[in-house]
């Protein structure tokens, strides 16, 4: 009885941990697909918020800076800076802004727009 109880805990924990190992393999890859960015808040001695998006990777980036409906968009090169974006009211703080970035390769269309 007591080796059947061993068998059976054996299995469920190998059914465990093969689950866990199919969830890793299939989440892992998509937390390693987004760029390294720092995004730097600032306030301006009028009390006005600004945002700056640095991009760490050897690759050019699609961009936006979003606040209140009006949204910026841009592209980064390769280990640069985006100028300092500044809110239009003192009201704003750095928890209204919103701001992406990925890869140009993935997001053509931001060709179009102004590289920093």
């Amino acid at each position: 009885m007591n080796t059947y109880k061993l068998k059976y805990n054996y299995k469920l924990n190998m059914k465990i941990l093969n689950y866990l190992s199919v969830l890793l393999l299939i989440f892992s890859p998509l937390s390693w697909g987004k760029p390294k960015i720092t995004v730097t808040f600032d306030k301006l001695a009028t009390g006005f918020t600004q945002v700056k998006i640095r991009n760490d990777t050897f690759e050019s980036l699609a961009c936006y800076v979003a606040i209140d409906g009006f949204k910026e968009k841009f592209q980064l090169r390769a280990k640069s800076s985006s100028p300092w974006i500044t809110a239009t009211d003192k009201r704003y703080n750095y928890q209204n802004f919103s701001t992406w970035c990925d890869y140009l390769e993935t997001h053509p269309s931001y060709r179009n727009y102004r590289a920093y």
